[in-house]
């Protein structure tokens, strides 16, 4: 009667404070995003006649596919499948998922099962002093220790359970903070993804610009050549120096040295691609081979509002998880200083002959409540919630940042954008005037009009212009790969790791 009075109160107690969490509650921040971004003049609809920047809606999540380049979408598609980096994101995402349940056991109730058998032989001293008694000495007490000192078999077989009643909510605290744990970690999947997408992009964008660098290169060389032959020519006959020849044959020799600097980016491009898919270098080199132009930037490219950023941009869902999860620890730092209470029992059998184990009058049970108090602990749990409330301060501090840092991505991105546009639309005026200068020089050389520098000087301002032309070309490709980058997209049309 005296233990039901004791554990009606505690029950009781247990159901009126299973709801009880000590610690703060964790409310996801605001991004405190401006209304439009910085760089306005980006997103004007009249910036350029070819391609548009608008912020009327958010980027396409799979963006790549606007460039209209098949093999680009097959290499991030696939790259997606076999990238290692992301291969390790999911496992840890798999690890994180594994902690949180490991994490949630521990506000289960716990049964353990146990088997024992003990061989006690206590009286092996006893029994030799009883047998070498003196002649005359008391043959029943002898007899009495014998029989209180024989080895004895016990066997035991019991079941054990405690369960934590977790009533300040250490436990569901610990849970909380290792569920932010695994969003946090979904998060850094999803932005290994977009880190992957734009570099596997960007490597494309180089190929082909490299390739192209070196078709360009070879079509010179082979006016060179020409104008070098030419050159030859007209010295044999007197109507050139020697200078002129030499100067000549000084152009062929540059352009020959440069195919060699083009075949190094051309293999580097090739075995960056193959390692980010996850294979070999080498691996690609049969199928990205042949030449084709680098791709263009869309027609229009899409930004959204700086107020959808927060919710694409996966490191800054990392840093609100974070958060999150330090918000979580001060609970359970909290709830140290608050009593353990559990419930423990225990229920089993006891005999010294096997076959009696079974038997009623053997068994034996034990239960009741346990209660741990923190009374001193040496500063130790003071010391624990000034850290974790610490850790909380720099977790919100640091989701500030990458938001700040987030915001600034896109207004650089969407600035270099703009910039090389209008150098690239620049530098297509001039490599088509001295398209038609060298083509004048060239023919007022053949016709004596004009001397050998003037065509050197042509030809050498047109090749520059038209690499020129090319990396701008490149730049202005990867600038729009560097926006979609910096604005989030690319993770949103992945299914869910499952672990």
């Amino acid at each position: 009667m005296t233990t039901a009075k004791f554990l009606l109160p505690l029950a009781a107690s247990a159901v009126l404070l299973g709801a009880c969490t000590v610690g703060p509650d964790f409310k996801a921040p605001e991004a405190s995003t401006p209304a439009t971004w910085h760089d306005a003049l980006a997103t004007q609809s009249a910036l350029s006649g070819e391609t548009r920047v608008t912020a009327e809606a958010d980027p396409d999540p799979q963006w790549w596919r606007s460039f209209n380049d098949a093999t680009l979408t097959s290499l991030i598609d696939r790259a997606t499948r076999g990238n290692l980096d992301v291969q390790i994101a999911v496992v840890r995402i798999a690890e994180a998922r594994a902690s949180e349940r490991s994490i949630a056991a521990a506000g289960l109730p716990s049964i353990n099962a146990s088997a024992s058998y003990t061989h006690e032989d206590v009286g092996q001293g006893l029994a030799s002093s009883s047998s070498s008694a003196p002649p005359g000495g008391n043959p029943g007490l002898a007899a009495l220790v014998d029989s209180l000192t024989k080895p004895v078999n016990i066997y035991q077989g019991s079941l054990d359970a405690s369960w934590e009643l977790d009533l300040f909510g250490r436990v569901r605290r610990s849970v909380e903070a290792a569920n932010a744990s695994t969003v946090a970690a979904i998060g850094n999947r999803d932005d290994a993804l977009v880190t992957l997408q734009a570099e596997v992009a960007q490597t494309y964008a180089q190929l082909r610009a490299a390739q192209a660098s070196r078709d360009t290169a070879l079509a010179d060389l082979v006016a060179e050549q020409q104008i070098l032959d030419l050159t030859r020519e007209r010295a044999s006959n007197g109507l050139v120096t020697d200078l002129d020849v030499e100067s000549a044959t000084s152009a062929v020799g540059t352009l020959e040295a440069s195919l060699a600097q083009y075949d190094q980016q051309i293999a580097a491009s090739l075995n960056g691609l193959a390692v980010l898919l996850g294979e070999a270098p080498g691996a690609l080199d049969a199928e990205l081979a042949t030449a084709t132009p680098i791709p263009p930037p869309p027609p229009q490219v899409p930004v959204g509002l700086p107020a959808s950023l927060a919710r694409r941009r996966p490191d800054i869902r990392v840093a609100e998880a974070q958060l999150h999860r330090q918000t979580a620890e001060v609970g359970v730092a909290v709830a140290q200083f608050y009593p353990d209470i559990s419930l423990t029992g225990q229920v089993g059998q006891e005999s010294t002959k096997p076959g009696d184990i079974t038997k009623w009058a053997n068994n034996f049970y034990s239960f009741g409540p346990s209660v741990s108090l923190p009374i001193f602990q040496g500063g130790q749990l003071r010391a624990n919630l000034k850290l974790a409330k610490a850790d909380q301060a720099e977790a919100a501090l640091s989701y500030r940042k990458t938001v700040l840092g987030a915001l600034q991505d896109v207004d650089n991105a969407l600035s270099a954008y703009r910039a090389e546009l209008r150098r690239h639309q620049a530098l297509e005026k001039t490599v088509s005037a001295e398209t038609k200068a060298l083509a004048l020089a060239t023919n007022q050389y053949k016709n004596g009009v004009s001397t050998f520098i003037d065509v050197l000087t042509a030809e050498n301002t047109l090749e520059q212009q038209r690499q020129q032309f090319i990396q701008s070309t490149l730049t202005l490709t990867t600038d729009v790969v560097t926006l979609y980058k910096a604005l989030g997209g690319g993770w949103q049309q992945q299914e869910e790791v499952k672990s």
